[in-house]
């Protein structure tokens, strides 16, 4: 034959018996690098693979005079021990990066991927979105179409130094408060894409109803400025039953909604969503939802014309705090510290000061208690969470800068 030819016939034939002294090469190339930490001798490999090439070669009936005499053998060799090194080569290095001690702790811990971070002075940030479909959770009712558009739009920005699964049990824990969702898991992989799995909230009258109280619905003239949360008696002939106002409509305010409507109807269908008008009523005749004592029910109900009469709360400390520092100049605002410098304060060199500051305790996996008041010169790391107040727009520049 000629030479081209019997060049073809060795690789052939090298490919044929190369394969398992190579599988047998590698492997040994990655126990004994795992085990020991030592990497096996080339020259061991090399006649372990001879070796194994020629009981091989002898089983397929390979080993014959006219092949023995021929180029042919020379390539088989070759391409027999090129396989064998590459093989033990590979397995030598796999043996080496592969960790010693792998627990399901450390599997768990997953962390984000180096390219998905974007980094603000020396602290990472990500930003999470969602991927594919939202999906239902099971024994929940579907989602709302719009809640469903607004989670598959929406994207969320957490620290990028914590694992997946912290990272997960933050998103749910703010899609659970912004969306009043009844359940949600989330699942996010290396490159910050989110599976989300929600359950839309459950019950909406109901959930604003206290324990050992019975919501009922009455048909009275409404006084002008009602709104859902007051506190009101219900006068029916010779009693007074006490009552919180837990939602209002009248002929005034279908009125005003229908007008509104052809303005903003997003507004007006969320606040129909909501299961009914959160501000003031317009008033006149209508019906109220009230919530009242079980005992106060049926008295309630067999009234022929209740009449509503809007009791004082009295006076809100809270509300007059407000106020006085909104006359001051001030705010106050909420800050999720996402991003800040190593030992930095929250105020050291700000007009702003912090009302409070709490704590994410990674060890517990879940948040302190608020610590009020805190030392001006108190660090902070990210994932807490702080009341400051100071004039607008350094609050402003501080959210900016730190977080949202």
């Amino acid at each position: 034959m000629t030479l081209p030819v019997e060049i073809l016939l060795g690789l052939y034939l090298g490919l044929l018996t190369g394969i398992v002294p190579a599988f047998v090469a590698g492997s040994l190339g990655f126990l004994v690098r795992y085990v020991t930490g030592v990497t096996l001798p080339g020259f061991g490999v090399v006649v372990l693979a001879l070796s194994i090439a020629s009981v091989q070669g002898g089983l397929l009936g390979l080993v014959e005079p006219d092949i023995a005499q021929s180029p042919r053998l020379l390539v088989a060799v070759l391409v027999v021990l090129m396989l064998a090194l590459y093989a033990h080569n590979q397995g030598d290095t796999l043996g080496a990066e592969m960790p010693r001690r792998l627990s399901l702790t450390q599997l768990r811990h997953r962390t984000l991927s180096a390219d998905v971070i974007e980094f603000v002075g020396t602290v990472g940030r990500v930003t999470i979105r969602p991927t594919g479909e939202i999906r239902d959770m099971e024994g929940y009712p579907p989602l709302p179409s719009d809640l469903r558009a607004t989670l598959r739009t929406g994207s969320w920005r957490l620290p990028a130094d914590l694992p997946l699964s912290e990272l997960e049990r933050r998103l749910e824990e703010r899609l659970r408060t912004e969306h009043d969702l009844a359940d949600v898991a989330v699942s996010i992989d290396e490159r910050g894409r989110a599976s989300i799995t929600a359950a839309p909230p459950a019950g909406g009258l109901s959930r604003r109803v206290s324990d050992g109280k019975r919501a009922i619905s009455i048909a009275t003239l409404v006084p002008t400025g009602l709104a859902r949360g007051d506190e009101v008696s219900v006068r029916t002939g010779d009693r007074s039953i006490v009552g919180t106002v837990l939602s209002v409509r009248t002929e005034l305010d279908d009125e005003r909604e229908a007008e509104a409507a052809e303005i903003d109807s997003d507004r007006i269908e969320t606040a129909l969503s909501d299961g009914g008008a959160s501000v003031a009523s317009a008033g006149g005749v209508g019906r109220v939802t009230v919530a009242v004592g079980r005992e106060n029910v049926k008295p309630v109900l067999e009234a022929e014309t209740p009449r509503l009469i809007v009791r004082s709360r009295g006076t809100n400390r809270d509300f007059e705090a407000l106020a006085l520092v909104k006359r001051a100049g001030r705010v106050i605002r909420r800050i999720t510290v996402d991003s800040v410098e190593a030992g930095e304060t929250v105020a050291a060199s700000t007009p702003v000061t912090v009302l409070a500051v709490r704590r994410q305790d990674e060890t517990a996996g879940r948040r302190q208690g608020w610590r009020f008041v805190p030392d001006r010169e108190a660090t902070i790391e990210p994932g807490d969470e702080a009341f400051v107040v100071g004039p607008e727009g350094e609050v402003d520049a501080l959210a900016e800068a730190i977080g949202g």
